[in-house]
């Protein structure tokens, strides 16, 4: 990820401010602020700014005067408690905003996320960069033979470097096409003066899904866990869950106390069925049970076995 001097400058001149406040902050993400997060090959995000803590969380679920309590202790089990049995209300009182470059095929896909406030670059007033993702050999993989949505082997050899000239080729072209139906370069400059160049908002159709674009994003704690939860796990497609990795990192300098319980009770906790709960119940009578006996489908089983291995205590 390259950024211009203009934007570097741009960001330490946000970075050297020094307002006063009486409202909370929380120092280890204040050291980040404004700071430009690499990801993927010219992706970033960025926190730009945020409101409350841990302590607000405390102070909104006892709808008190203070910050919270004396002792962090007290707080933490309180926040605990709410995690654990879906008190979601208090997590609502904090908020926080990025800025994300990111590739068009991931921007509609993280869009699908209809609990943020969204504000994207636009094609219609400005030119798009001229930047695509291309992704590295070890994550070009092959379509899953059993997950419709999902990848499988990598590609080797010839057929990896022919499918990523063809990616970049296409993307060039395309965008060489943008900017001769513009008439207009990225960089501002006229291709010739006695054309009349297409408008923006018509000659941005023909770039492809691999082009960055750029938005501002801003939710509360509640909806950012619930869009961490999924992006980050393992099953969440390669690029977004980059994305995912990152802004969990923010979490936890914005809200350590809340991303310990949210690591605990959301990301390493397993949600089970009625069904389940009695399958566990009976194993650890020490009784039998097979996958005829259970009620459960077979994919509903495989995932039960395999959330807490059991596969060596079942017939």
């Amino acid at each position: 990820m390259k950024l211009t001097k203009e934007q570097e400058q741009n960001i330490k001149e946000q970075q050297s401010q020094n307002f006063k406040t009486k409202r909370v902050t929380s120092p280890e993400l204040e050291k980040i602020l404004y700071e430009a997060i690499p990801i993927l090959d010219h992706g970033f995000i960025r926190v730009v700014d945020y409101m409350g803590d841990d302590t607000s969380i405390v102070q909104a679920a006892r709808v008190s005067y203070g910050k919270g309590t004396k002792k962090v202790s007290t707080d933490s089990g309180l926040i605990k408690y709410l995690m654990r049995h879906w008190h979601s209300t208090p997590f609502e009182m904090c908020e926080i905003k990025y800025h994300v470059k990111l590739p068009i095929f991931i921007a509609r896909q993280w869009i699908r996320h209809r609990t943020a406030n969204v504000n994207e670059y636009s094609a219609r007033y400005s030119i798009l960069d001229k930047e695509f993702y291309l992704p590295t050999n070890d994550h070009l993989a092959a379509q899953s033979q059993n997950n419709r949505q999902g990848r499988g082997d990598v590609l080797k050899g010839d057929q990896a470097k022919k499918v990523l000239d063809l990616l970049k080729h296409d993307a060039e072209n395309s965008y060489k096409n943008y900017e001769e139906m513009l008439n207009e370069r990225y960089d501002g400059s006229i291709i010739d003066e006695k054309k009349i160049g297409l408008a923006r908002e018509l000659a941005r159709m023909n770039l492809t899904l691999n082009t960055y674009t750029q938005w501002y994003w801003k939710t509360d704690l509640l909806n950012l866990m619930n869009f961490l939860r999924l992006r980050a796990d393992d099953h969440a497609q390669y690029e977004i869950r980059a994305y995912a990795d990152a802004m969990l990192d923010t979490l936890k300098k914005w809200v350590p106390i809340t991303y310990e319980a949210f690591m605990d009770y959301r990301v390493g906790g397993i949600e089970v069925s009625a069904k389940g709960k009695s399958i566990i119940q009976k194993l650890i009578k020490g009784e039998k049970i097979s996958i005829e006996d259970s009620n459960l489908s077979k994919r509903e089983w495989n995932e039960l076995m395999i959330a807490f291995e059991l596969k060596d205590k079942v017939i």
